[in-house]
């Protein structure tokens, strides 16, 4: 029972339906075509609908769900034949073959070559070199047959016009080491003539329309396929195929596979050599046949590697023996014609054979002792021909329905035995099933002296002209009494079939009618021994090995050669004792539609492939006793949880009697039958119910092995992180001791350091204590600064605030702060700055203080200032906790205007090394001032003056607004003006100018 598919698909194996019939059948094949499931099974026997487009069921996923698994444990597929192949070739060193049947365009091709690619994946696991270069080889050998064997047709675009069986040889270790492989019977009629709207093969499109211009010159090909008479009809069929892309894909492949340079270039001259041959025409002068367009002679030459003359004496003069005598007797022109066509014919078939014996000289097994290397298995392919019924069936139709006849008479026969077999190996009593017997079919064919092809070669061995109309008479006369044979003669009034011209057969798979129209010619295969002559004389090596026959002379005597029917019949009885040895396995191929649509099934059509595959017979033969079987453990292994005595594992003596304890549990007891290693259930409404109950119970199992596992996916993922915490936090402690104790041991010392400890480097903290090492950080700075002004007086605490506050306010904004020096404050009565004035200015800043009762003096300097009237002139200026004076230094410092400290909002500076600073007011009345006097000169006061105010400011707790910009933006008198600062190099001082927008400040360039 295939696994993983509910009855709304269908039953997966025909065996399970209900009842056997026709209908039921083509109901559930259908049913499953529809669902898109293209693979059913009968019993082991995969039967495959064609899908007609790409499906995504064939990938590495796919192989691996089949690798190893029996046939019922996975949904119907073509990898789960080729895997039970492949187990029985390994498991118990038999040789197998896979069997593909089926009519023109079901899928046997594909079919095989999916096989091949399963087989090929799922062995070498530990990539021998050998075994890749082989498997290869395998792979490739599909390419090439397909180029040369197969064509397109009215009902397939890839239609494999031979059949091919072939031989994969494994060594002990379930590796291929190699292959062989046989053709039959290739359609070698289509070389000259196709059907309307079908291809010759695909080998001459490829060459006409893929080869390089280079070598389509030297083989006087045009590149145009509707030049060439033998290929004209498909060469005016517009088709998907990319035979410009294949080309190139078979030239690979056969380099690939060893093809020499020179083999391949001897191919591909024998094509063209083929498609020139279709283009002579004879003519004929009186009585003597000549060929008019002669200059094809001489092409023909060059690429058969002989001289002219000898191409044209083979193609209008036959050499015949007369006792001593060797005369030329000239052709008709239907003679020369016929052999034309005949050369044709063989020259493709020969290399088609050539081509496969190359291919088998490569891949076959070499060197293989079986003493040393172990025992050399074997599975083999079959893709042939299915039955064909055309409107018009010939010599070719009769021969491939024959070997259907040869198959099926085989694939009953076997799957009987293998039935048969398997109850008395178990013990089951064996009950006997008819069905139809096709050996009087074969017999129809093949009997020595009285069969079809025996009447055939005799006809062809009579002397004189003998026709197809004197054939059919003699098969008349023969055969008149046989049940499945007649003809017009022998029914007068069946009007389906023609006098003097048709037979009819009672196939296993219908009534086919045959046209005796060229059995004669096409089973002498005729082809003059002068043509094997020219060919064997040939100079090129290649193709002078194809031609041994062309060695004897004229005079020498030779056998008849075979005729093709007893050549053929001759293969078929080889083949089908071959396949006989083997353990089989089937494929059959259905073609659902003659439109190659992927939605269409037509029910007629595919009744009568299903009618004359045998496959209704086959599901008869399989359920005529038991329609399931199992052995013990596997049937355990699938049910053991609907009973409570065998789950989860039981304890009875053997597997046997827990197989019965479970069956009678479930009341299927009459239903059963126990063999030795197999239990046997007989209908398939017990298979469906124990499904069923596994369903059921796999709903309840899944259910609580889901619980479980949950539980323990939790428990291991609280213990994982409750061991993870534990582990985090251990470490974070070890870490962070590791840290302190760090810093401890390098800070220990600092009282004792000059620095105090900064030079320190500090210790890389830990993640977790990146904040808490800021912090540290931050209490060791507030220490070192400390230590630093703890001995400081009151006056130096003050210098120290003021320092701090241009610091923060001014660093990276302007270059000289000042820092380095000590801030005076009070420069007006330093001797230095004003060494004649300094007595003056402390009078006047007495009487002052004593006025205003301020406390102390913040700032005093020489100032440059503009006036009212927009006139620059010299004054000092004088900042004290309450109130900015302004002051005339030539006047002894007399007080001109005093400002309340409260009404300054804020000062503007420039970023440059000048001394210019604005003071803003509340009143829109600003004073602009450049510090002077300096010394020395070079001296910058502006970061002490701004550090002076902010520090005052502070500790009043009021804002102070600084502006660092340039130009500074103010007010004078109420009018916005602009103060721009320019350097000039004659400039000895500092001085106001007057411009548009406001002034300019002219400081010394250097």
């Amino acid at each position: 029972m295939a696994e993983h598919e509910s009855l709304e698909f269908g039953k997966a194996d025909f065996v399970l339906l209900d009842s056997v019939s026709l209908d039921e059948f083509m109901a559930n094949l259908k049913l499953r075509f529809e669902k898109g499931r293209i693979y059913s099974y009968i019993g082991e026997v995969v039967v495959s609908v064609n899908p007609y487009r790409a499906m995504n069921i064939y990938g590495r996923d796919t192989i691996e769900q089949y690798k190893g698994r029996e046939l019922y444990e996975r949904p119907p597929h073509l990898f789960a034949i080729a895997d039970a192949a492949y187990k029985a070739m390994k498991r118990r060193n038999k040789d197998t073959c896979i069997v593909i049947s089926g009519e023109s365009g079901a899928g046997k091709t594909e079919a095989s070559k999916y096989i091949m690619q399963y087989i090929a994946a799922i062995t070498n696991p530990s990539q021998r070199a050998e075994v890749e270069r082989v498997k290869n080889m395998l792979l490739k050998s599909n390419c090439v047959l397909e180029a040369f064997g197969n064509a397109k047709t009215n009902r397939n675009d890839n239609s494999s016009r031979f059949g091919k069986y072939m031989d994969i040889n494994f060594d002990f270790k379930g590796d291929p080491i190699g292959g062989h492989i046989n053709n039959y019977l290739l359609e070698k009629s289509r070389v000259i003539f196709q059907q309307e709207g079908e291809r010759s093969f695909h080998s001459f499109y490829q060459l006409v329309k893929g080869a390089p211009d280079a070598q389509l010159r030297s083989l006087h090909i045009q590149r145009d396929p509707t030049a060439y008479t033998y290929i004209k009809v498909g060469g005016q069929i517009k088709s998907s195929i990319n035979d410009s892309a294949d080309f190139k894909a078979v030239t690979d492949a056969m380099k690939v596979i060893g093809f020499t340079t020179e083999e391949i270039q001897t191919v591909y001259k024998i094509l063209a050599t083929i498609l020139h041959l279709g283009n002579l025409k004879f003519g004929s002068d009186g009585d003597v046949t000549l060929i008019e367009n002669s200059k094809l002679v001489s092409v023909l030459g060059d690429l058969l590697s002989t001289k002219d003359e000898n191409v044209e004496k083979a193609l209008l003069y036959r050499t015949v023996a007369t006792g001593r005598d060797v005369i030329d007797k000239q052709h008709t022109h239907q003679e020369a014609s016929y052999g034309r066509d005949a050369l044709a014919k063989a020259i493709y078939e020969r290399l088609f054979c050539w081509i496969v014996g190359r291919i088998n000289d490569v891949i076959e097994v070499k060197n293989y002792d079986a003493r040393v290397h172990g025992k050399n298995t074997v599975i083999g392919v079959l893709d042939i021909y299915g039955f064909e019924i055309f409107q018009n069936n010939s010599f070719e139709q009769f021969c491939i329905n024959y070997c259907n006849e040869k198959l099926q008479q085989l694939f009953i026969q076997l799957v009987l035995k293998q039935e048969q077999e398997e109850y008395q190996r178990e013990g089951i009593p064996w009950k006997h099933i008819d069905y139809f017997n096709n050996q009087i079919i074969v017999d129809l064919v093949e009997q020595q002296h009285k069969g079809i092809f025996a009447v055939l070669d005799e006809a062809c061995m009579n002397v004189g002209k003998v026709t197809d109309e004197m054939f059919l008479q003699a098969l008349n006369g023969k055969l008149a009494k046989h049940a499945h044979y007649t003809s017009r003669k022998l029914s007068p009034t069946d009007k389906n079939l023609e006098f003097d011209r048709d037979f009819r057969i009672r196939h296993y798979a219908g009534d086919v009618v045959y046209s005796v129209v060229g059995f004669i010619d096409k089973n002498k295969d005729t082809l003059f021994q002068d043509f094997k002559r020219l060919l064997y004389n040939s100079s090129n090596p290649v193709l002078k090995a194809m031609w041994p026959e062309g060695k004897l002379s004229i005079t020498e005597v030779t056998k008849r050669p075979l005729t093709a029917a007893t050549l053929f019949k001759n293969s078929m009885i080889s083949l089908v004792e071959n396949l006989a040895s083997k353990e089989p396995y089937y494929v059959r191929c259905i073609k659902p539609n003659d439109v190659k649509s992927p939605l269409l099934f037509e029910h007629e059509r595919c009744k009568h492939q299903v009618e004359y595959l045998g496959l209704l017979e086959n599901v008869r033969v399989r359920r005529a006793g038991f329609a399931n079987r199992q052995t013990y453990p596997r049937f355990l292994q699938r049910y053991k949880m609907i009973s409570e005595f065998t789950w989860p594992n039981h304890d009875l003596p053997s597997d046997k009697e827990a197989v019965e304890r479970l069956l009678q549990g479930c009341g299927f007891e009459h239903d059963v039958a126990y063999g030795k290693t197999k239990v046997f259930i007989r209908t398939p409404r017990t298979i469906f119910s124990l499904e069923e109950q596994r369903a059921e119970m796999v709903k309840r199992i899944v259910l609580f092995l889901q619980k479980v596992w949950r539980g323990t996916l939790a428990r291991m993922r609280y213990r994982r992180m409750r061991a993870a915490l534990i582990i985090i936090r251990a470490y974070r402690r070890y870490k962070v001791k590791s840290y302190i104790r760090e810093v401890n041991r390098r800070f220990k010392n600092v009282r004792g350091m000059k620095d105090h400890g900064k030079h320190v480097k500090w210790p890389t903290p830990p993640k977790v204590l990146r904040k808490f090492e800021e912090a540290l950080r931050n209490i060791y700075n507030r220490w070192w600064a400390w230590t630093l002004i703890k001995d400081l007086s009151p006056e130096e605490m003050v210098q120290i605030r003021a320092k701090v506050a241009t610091l923060e306010c001014l660093k990276g904004q302007r270059a000289d702060l000042g820092l380095q020096r000590a801030w005076e404050g009070n420069y007006l009565v330093s001797k230095k700055d004003s060494p004649g004035t300094a007595s003056s200015f402390t009078l006047v800043s007495s009487d002052l203080q004593r006025k205003d009762k301020f406390m102390r003096v913040l700032f005093s300097c020489n100032v440059r200032k503009i006036n009212r009237f927009n006139k620059a002139e010299d004054r000092a200026l004088l900042i004290t906790d309450r109130h900015l004076y302004k002051m005339d230094p030539v006047k002894l410092y007399k007080p001109m205007k005093s400002i309340p400290l409260y009404n300054v909002t804020g000062v503007s500076i420039s970023p440059g090394k000048d001394q210019l600073v604005v003071f803003h007011t509340k009143d829109n009345r600003d004073l602009i001032v450049c510090l002077q006097g300096m010394v020395p000169a070079g001296d910058s006061r502006i970061g002490e003056l701004v550090g002076t105010l902010l520090s005052h400011f502070k500790s009043e707790k009021r804002k102070l607004q600084v502006n660092i910009v340039s130009p500074i933006h103010c007010s004078m008198n109420g009018r916005k003006c602009t103060v721009i600062v320019e350097t000039k190099i004659n400039q000895s001082q500092p001085d106001f100018t007057k411009s548009r927008s406001g002034y300019i400040l002219s400081v010394p360039g250097n």
